[in-house]
């Protein structure tokens, strides 16, 4: 029964997951215009799909470390109590960001979870807890944000160079008003106008690059980039996401890595289909406005950390990395929220706390 709930709590933290995380590789093309939020969140949980089933493969490193190996007492870390409860405390603390709409860390939350559920069994390591996880949870954000900065303004010279030239859409229609019902009943013909709208429809209008980059329309290259590198991060994410959930069910010996990592990643998957949306509009609109160029070069800065993060088993957060790129953008551009990048930053200080005090509670009744 004990671990028909772990599994049961493990496939949930998966569901939430891809209900906080599946818009983060696709935010910057739903925010620039570039593509509508339907079709970006299938191509989001379809990428991210493949990310789990090539984590299969490739993830071991990362199975490992979340299976709590090395951070609590070896004699507590296949127990069903104590697996459960860290699934419990990260899922919950992920379903409630979701539900307001803010985009937190799994990975944070899991790490709340073995801590909490850890002090609960009295056998964590707190030193190993700090090398292992914070301190690259720390760098990961303010690494992103100082490569992309920098990146895009070099994008913008290179574009420049090259005769590329960015013009802003300006909507023309017509307006008709025919006819207007005086008082005494009499009826006289108005005039047509005209309305003129700008680039802040986003619905209707965009900015655009005027030039060609090797024979081709940039305008053409860059959104087939763009498509390109929001896939990108999704792959990432769910390479890396995948198997930190898995390794609870695997841990326990009720799942094969195999079976364990594709269960999770139909979860997750499931979750970024059906309950994305609220988390979507913040990521996309709320953090900073951004054109093609600013969201493409974004996307490029998570998808190369947290792939190569995957890479090295280094236990980054997609959510940290790809805010972090997007506050780099708001810099650059001056069009960054301050307000919405303060809420987001104060529920990423109490993701932790309040994961672990879940996971601290949950241990306490299973036990």
């Amino acid at each position: 029964m004990t671990i028909a709930l772990a599994i049961g709590a493990a496939l949930l933290l998966a569901f939430a997951n891809g209900a906080n995380d599946n818009a983060k590789g696709v935010a910057t093309l739903i925010g620039s215009g570039t593509c509508s939020l339907r079709a970006s969140i299938y191509y989001a949980a379809g990428a991210t799909f493949l990310g789990s089933i090539v984590a299969v493969f490739l993830a071991g490193t990362l199975v490992a470390k979340f299976s709590g190996k090395g951070l609590v007492d070896a004699s507590v870390i296949t127990t069903p109590a104590f697996l459960t409860s860290v699934a419990v405390g990260a899922a919950l603390t992920v379903l409630l960001a979701t539900r307001i709409g803010m985009p937190i860390s799994t990975t944070h939350a899991l790490v709340g979870g073995i801590c909490g559920a850890g002090f609960s069994a009295d056998a964590l390591f707190a030193g190993n807890i700090v090398k292992a996880f914070v301190v690259p949870l720390l760098v990961a954000p303010l690494l992103a944000l100082v490569l992309a900065a920098p990146l895009y303004a070099l994008f913008r010279a290179a574009r420049s160079r090259m005769g590329i030239t960015s013009r802003t859409c300006v909507c023309i229609e017509k307006e008709y008003h025919p006819v207007s019902l005086l008082g005494d009943g009499a009826v006289i013909l108005e005039a047509t106008g005209v309305k003129v709208s700008d680039e802040h429809d986003a619905s209707r209008c965009r900015e655009r690059y005027d030039g060609a980059f090797a024979g081709i329309d940039a305008q053409r290259v860059l959104d087939g980039s763009h498509f390109v590198s929001a896939g990108a991060v999704s792959f990432a994410r769910g390479l890396n996401d995948t198997p930190k959930i898995a390794a609870v069910m695997i841990a326990l010996g009720a799942a094969s890595s195999g079976l364990g990592l594709s269960l999770v990643g139909v979860a997750i998957a499931a979750g970024g289909l059906l309950a994305v949306r609220r988390v979507a509009q913040t990521m996309s609109y709320r953090i900073t406005e951004m054109n093609d160029g600013q969201a493409f070069t974004a996307n490029l800065v998570t998808a190369f950390c947290v792939l190569v993060a995957s890479r090295f088993g280094v236990p980054v957060s997609t959510t940290h990395v790809s805010c972090g790129s997007l506050f780099g953008i708001g810099i650059v551009n001056r069009k960054a929220h301050v307000g919405m990048i303060g809420t987001i930053l104060a529920a990423w200080v109490t993701t932790l706390p309040v994961a672990a005090g879940l996971a601290y509670v949950t241990f306490i009744l299973l036990r």
